[in-house]
């Protein structure tokens, strides 16, 4: 099997694809769109095909003609919320949305995948699982899909998982990277509504002012980062959002934001989530005034298996050489619901640089709405899931 030469034959349809979805970004569980043009890329190929219940996920099972392990492979589907300006002509037709993550290159690859090794069924030792999933900015769209049975859609739980995820900037083109252990940080969100009392801004002393307390709770969380967190210990808190008043002269009655908060140790989570909470109630307290906080546990961390992470470098050398690969001297504060997945089959993630700019320093990252991404790295991507499977299958 040439999976190279394979894909690359097939490269001017995963382009295809790619910009046809592209143009048509969906957001969250529910993406149709999407769901039909990948269920007609894949028709004709024998697969058996589940959909989603609780989401427009996609899973597709290939059995191969010999008995072995079962590998999955995901590709997200889901957009953002961000007006493109990347000027495009392929640009997206939805105002306000964009694929500005480049999971339209996820999908797309991920059928590439399919078509390779569909051409060589009777050959595979064992079967492959296609996760083809929505929902992974925020919506835990991995949850859903694993509620659903997406592990075991082979009969058996998977032996194996792999996935890879282009990144606009950082890595340079047709590079990938990865490393053992934890790869990304766990997310959750901090959701605090200071409740003061409003009135004229003439007249403070007769209100309860929500908005200096607020900001006097958010200058508290960084310096709890820094104060009561080891610095071998990545931790990150970063206000999102923060919504009060209506017009310069009223004091509001109550001020909101809301924070994201990474990490990467159960401990620091737990002690995180325990004293954010105390931080913004004290403080708010301390003004008279009262704060309602919630603090939510979104993603796990997201953890390489050593030996799958060694699997996944050692196949891309091999497959691409030395120069291609790039091991990543630390994890990421990003997160990823294909944790998930690694929490309960051994896997690797992996990224993938697929940057416009000859340096990627100069580029526009994931989520922006200037993220530009080069489809011409989506054979070698599908060509590398195709091989990943191939050569855990014959590991037995």
């Amino acid at each position: 099997m040439d999976f190279r030469e394979e894909a690359a034959a097939i490269a001017p349809e995963l382009i295809a694809l790619r910009r046809e979805l592209h143009r048509i970004p969906e957001i969250g569980l529910d993406l149709p769109k999407t769901q039909a043009a990948v269920l007609a890329a894949l028709e004709g190929l024998p697969l058996e095909i589940t959909l989603g219940q609780s989401s427009t996920s996609v899973t597709a099972v290939l059995r191969g003609g010999k008995p072995g392990p079962v590998v999955l492979l995901r590709g997200d589907m889901d957009a953002l919320p961000v007006t493109e300006e990347t000027g495009v002509d392929f640009t997206s037709e939805h105002v306000g949305t964009m694929h500005a993550c480049g999971h339209d290159l996820h999908t797309a690859g991920l059928v590439g995948a399919a078509k390779l090794l569909s051409a060589h069924q009777a050959e595979l030792a064992g079967d492959v699982v296609f996760m083809f999933q929505p929902g992974e900015e925020g919506q835990d769209g991995a949850g859903h899909m694993i509620a659903e049975g997406v592990l075991e859609a082979a009969g058996r739980k998977a032996d194996a998982a792999y996935g890879l995820h282009v990144i606009s900037d950082m890595v340079p083109r047709g590079v990938f990277t990865t490393k053992p252990g934890p790869m990304m940080a766990a997310s959750s969100g901090l959701f605090v509504n200071v409740l003061g009392k409003g009135g004229h801004g003439s007249r403070p002393q007769t209100a309860l002012d929500p908005i200096p307390v607020a900001a006097e709770i958010i200058t508290a969380l960084q310096t709890l980062v820094t104060r009561r967190f080891s610095t071998f210990e990545p931790i990150v808190i970063t206000v999102g959002t923060f919504h009060a008043g209506t017009k310069y002269n009223i004091i509001p009655d109550n001020a909101k934001f809301e924070a994201t908060v990474r990490t990467f140790s159960e401990e620091a989570l737990a002690q995180v989530e325990k004293e954010s909470v105390k931080v913004a109630e004290d403080i708010a307290a301390a003004h008279g005034l009262r704060a309602d906080v919630r603090f939510d546990r979104e993603y796990p961390a997201t953890v390489n298996n050593a030996d799958e992470a060694a699997f996944v470098a050692e196949t891309v050398k091999d497959l691409y050489g030395e120069a291609r690969y790039a091991e990543m001297p630390f994890p990421v504060m990003g997160s990823e619901d294909f944790s998930r997945v690694l929490e309960n089959v051994p896997g690797s993630y992996m990224f993938y640089g697929a940057t416009i700019k000859d340096d990627p320093d100069e580029a526009a990252s994931n989520h922006s709405p200037r993220a530009a991404f080069d489809d011409s790295v989506l054979a070698d991507g599908a060509a590398l899931l195709a091989e990943l499977a191939v050569r855990r299958m014959a590991r037995g």
